[in-house]
């Protein structure tokens, strides 16, 4: 995309064309700034006591934490987070989050059906941690 051009042309797009991959990483103090501004307290995504006592491997990353962190490739991708018109996953595994450390997800795009009527593309996410798909059926339809 050029830097006159402010959104990708639906003309120029292809089904199965890729738009792009991103590698976002989260620890837990990004788990901390993420619960106060959704208000979402949840122990499991803070306390690896209670985390595990759940059944769950330790602190995992909010969910809808990762569906934004994986939707920003589109967003930037489009020029503008509004294009988003719908965005839909099912959450499939947890994302891990060590401590000390960080997780890493990998975000890769690809057009997945375009509707020239509409001026929309579905863009298709694979979203993985540690080579394991952490969403399923990730699909964001854009209107460009």
């Amino acid at each position: 995309m050029s830097a006159q051009q402010t959104s990708p042309a639906l003309a120029d797009l292809a089904v199965g064309q890729s738009i792009g991959t991103r590698t976002v990483e989260v620890d837990r103090s990004r788990l901390v700034r993420y619960a106060g501004a959704s208000g979402d307290f949840n122990r499991i995504h803070w306390n690896d006591r209670f985390a595990t006592e759940v059944g769950l491997p330790g602190v995992i990353a909010h969910g809808m934490w990762t569906m934004g962190a994986a939707v920003n490739l589109v967003a930037d991708w489009a020029g503008d987070p509004g294009a988003v018109v719908d965005y839909q996953v099912r959450f499939t595994r947890p994302v891990p989050v060590p401590d000390p450390g960080s997780a890493e997800i990998e975000v890769s795009a690809a057009i997945g059906a375009l509707d020239v009527e509409t001026g929309t593309a579905r863009v298709d996410l694979t979203v993985t941690c540690n080579g394991v798909r952490v969403v399923g059926k990730a699909q964001v339809v854009v209107r460009l």
